[in-house]
């Protein structure tokens, strides 16, 4: 839930509620983080969790980002602004990491790769549980052998990025409950699982092939303590939204949202991340300000449908089994 929607009043919601509420550490400065990770803290003495992403190098064919700016300069025009550059950057990885070190919250998660075996060991020896997200058997190898003590398995249905190692290949397509199945067969860690859980009977579901939580992420979207935009709000009620799809328009990586003329237009092949990240983002900024729904990235799960407005308390009331 990176890029607003996570707050600290969310997060200290859904943990006071029983879970445990985690704060979107990617596209944060990491004085930002550590501005949240305090805040929430003041707000809740129990468990919380941070994920950061792990962004690997990539080898991108800058002539072809440059006809995707170019491709994409009727929007700029149209809200009166200028495409964004591309470029690559590791999301202020190591100082992200020094302030893990020094605030300390229960859990980490990572996204988009697994740390380094080092990494990992040195959080645990501090005290900090790490959990890796995962999209297949051979990524849940790779985390359990470099000494994740989590798993967070995450489905097909999910809304957002998905956790692909390999952000140049297709994701996975095997539905939450195999892969889950899958995964336990094949290493001895503790799953949280998720993607499109959006009913208390989907819970009850996912609990009961052996994962040992469920993870949530569109139902809290509409939540009063969310920071979801205006715009992403109104949308995920709009009839006008029939359906989601995956899309790599936006940022470069395969990513789940409400399908919206943008994606229809412009298919992307390709591993850019976070290269298309960056020239969008001025568009995106605009049409969210534009409340021009048929531009923006709607990032919602397959089960949107059910999402409810109120507190996150009720919300995870009407979630827990």
């Amino acid at each position: 839930m990176a890029g607003g929607p996570s707050t600290p009043e969310l997060v200290a919601a859904v943990t006071r509620a029983g879970g445990m509420g985690f704060l979107a550490g990617g596209y944060r400065t990491p004085a930002q983080l550590a501005d949240q990770i305090t805040r929430t803290r003041a707000l809740t003495g129990g468990s919380i969790g941070v994920n950061l992403f792990v962004v690997s190098r990539n080898d991108v064919d800058a002539d072809e980002l440059e006809d995707y700016r170019q491709e994409l300069k009727y929007y700029a025009d149209r809200y009166g602004i200028e495409v964004g550059a591309h470029k690559w950057d590791d999301d202020a990885w190591q100082e992200k990491l020094d302030v893990i070190r020094d605030l300390r919250p229960d859990l980490v998660s990572f996204t988009f790769d697994c740390p380094e075996a080092d990494v990992l060991h040195e959080l645990t020896t501090l005290g900090i549980h790490t959990a890796v997200t995962v999209t297949s058997t051979s990524e849940a190898v790779t985390a359990a052998g470099r000494g994740a003590r989590i798993l967070v398995v995450q489905g097909p249905d999910a809304g957002g990025h998905r956790a692909t190692f390999d952000p140049a290949a297709d994701p996975g397509t095997d539905a939450l409950p195999e892969l889950i199945t899958a995964i336990r067969n094949t290493v001895d860690l503790p799953l949280i699982a998720g993607g499109g859980i959006s009913t208390r009977q989907q819970v009850e579901a996912i609990l009961g092939t052996g994962a040992a939580a469920v993870h949530v992420g569109t139902a809290l979207l509409l939540a009063d303590e969310a920071g979801t935009t205006p715009a992403h709000r109104s949308a995920l009620h709009d009839p006008a939204f029939t359906e989601t799809k995956v899309t790599r328009a936006f940022t470069g990586r395969p990513a789940r949202g409400l399908r919206n003329k943008f994606m229809d237009d412009h298919e992307r092949p390709g591993h850019a991340y976070p290269q298309i990240h960056y020239i969008t983002a001025p568009l995106r900024a605009a049409a969210a300000r534009n409340n021009d729904l048929q531009a923006l990235h709607l990032w919602a799960g397959t089960g949107y449908r059910t999402t409810r407005t109120g507190p996150a308390a009720d919300i995870i009331a009407d979630l827990a089994p």
